[in-house]
């Protein structure tokens, strides 16, 4: 197969795949990969490949093409072509919740020493970092990776990308109890897909229409959340999309949850589950085992949210990620006071402030924790973030934490 007809297949698949045949467009991509003699067309189909099969959750397959991509990639011997290829490998591993090899992935990326199309992949770059860095709780610098992003879609005027970044940015400001915020960067979203969205595939809708969804069930807005998450959950129901079903699932449940009706949140807890542990999200299995857990505690089954919680620590070890540590530690801090086992109490007080104390999460100024209720907070141009309002009482006069972070140690 040559060039011109490698060109015109890769076309016929994208043209299927958008019609929402995703088999058949499956089905002619592979077609060209066995058959195509030139390299620049094999990367290209394995980039069609990569992209389907991370919206349809099967990440396995899509870390596999990419492995391949980057041999593809190496053959050429382009730094552009290489740096997609670490790209997709990042993005792979991101999706499998691998979040440090995503990071040294992205950062092998930000090395390369490409052309413009590299230079146009850094915000890509940036994004993926930073979900890596959120996936591990370090909330600095995945402030730092989201704000590198955004300069990068600006600058590059990429509105999807702006997009993606703003979802992310909700999802960040959710973790750390910033409501309106959480809730400001995907209405953003949705008004970037409003104004330039025709053309763009509807996943972008879903996924702003997903992260209101979240930030409206935390302000209490529940009817709204339940309008979002619906609208999200049918886009993702059109077009396949099994990851953006589950963490809808999660959603439902989680309303239902709020609403403290259990015997319909269990079922959405359930089904969420099944779809996470089939595509491999173990960081959304973490959400829907602490929502589980607190099914169990209103329906006073310590014991077996016990059992939800000990899975979730398992889990939330195994992937670094401090903050479900944190949260799960506060639950079992809940349970053993109410079963009055103050030893088992004080072990998981102790866990709990080592890991406010690892993440960070406290407020510079006031020394408060950040996250324990809705503050609204404001990051400074270092990505070193306070409550607002100590900001606004205090005034900037750099940051207290830069300033700690400065001071070198026999010199105090």
């Amino acid at each position: 197969m040559g060039q011109d007809q490698t060109k015109q297949q890769i076309e016929k698949g994208l043209h299927l795949y958008q019609s929402n045949q995703t088999e058949k467009a499956l089905q002619v991509w592979m077609r060209v990969l066995e058959k195509s003699a030139d390299p620049a067309g094999r990367f290209r189909v394995l980039g069609c490949l990569i992209t389907a099969h991370a919206e349809m959750g099967r990440y396995k397959d899509m870390l596999k093409f990419a492995v391949v991509q980057i041999d593809t990639a190496r053959e050429l011997e382009d730094p552009d072509y290489l740096t997609e290829g670490y790209l997709n490998l990042a993005r792979s591993n991101e999706k499998l919740c691998e979040f440090q090899k995503t990071i040294s992935y992205c950062k092998t990326c930000l090395n390369m020493q490409g052309t413009t199309v590299s230079l146009q992949l850094n915000g890509q770059v940036s994004l993926s970092m930073g979900n890596a860095f959120l996936g591990l709780s370090v909330f600095q610098k995945a402030l730092e990776c989201f704000e590198k992003a955004l300069r990068y879609a600006h600058n590059n005027d990429d509105k999807m990308l702006e997009c993606r970044v703003c979802c992310s940015l909700g999802n960040f400001y959710a973790q750390i109890k910033d409501y309106e915020k959480a809730l400001f960067f995907p209405c953003k979203a949705a008004e970037l897909v409003n104004d330039y969205g025709t053309g763009w595939s509807l996943k972008y809708r879903a996924m702003s229409q997903y992260h209101m969804a979240v930030a409206y069930r935390k302000l209490g807005r529940l009817a709204d959340a339940m309008d979002c998450c619906e609208e999200s959950m049918k886009i993702a129901l059109q077009h396949g999309d099994r990851p953006l079903q589950a963490l809808c699932l999660l959603c439902f449940a989680d309303i239902h949850l709020s609403r403290k009706d259990v015997q319909t949140a269990f079922p959405r807890y359930d089904s969420a589950m099944s779809i996470m542990t089939e595509i491999g999200n173990r960081l959304g299995q973490i959400q829907v085992l602490l929502g589980v857990a607190k099914c169990w505690m209103i329906q006073k089954e310590l014991d077996k949210a016990l059992e939800s919680i000990e899975k979730g620590q398992e889990l939330a070890e195994g992937l670094g990620n401090k903050l479900g540590l944190l949260k799960l530690h506060c639950l079992c801090e809940r349970i053993y006071r109410t079963k009055g086992q103050q030893r088992e109490l004080r072990d998981h007080v102790v866990k709990f402030h080592e890991c406010v104390e690892e993440m960070e999460l406290y407020c510079g100024m006031c020394g408060e924790s950040i996250g324990e209720k809705n503050n609204q907070l404001q990051a400074l141009p270092c990505s070193h973030f306070f409550h607002l309002k100590c900001l606004q009482t205090n005034g900037t006069r750099g940051c207290p934490n830069c300033r700690r972070l400065s001071v070198k140690p026999g010199y105090v």
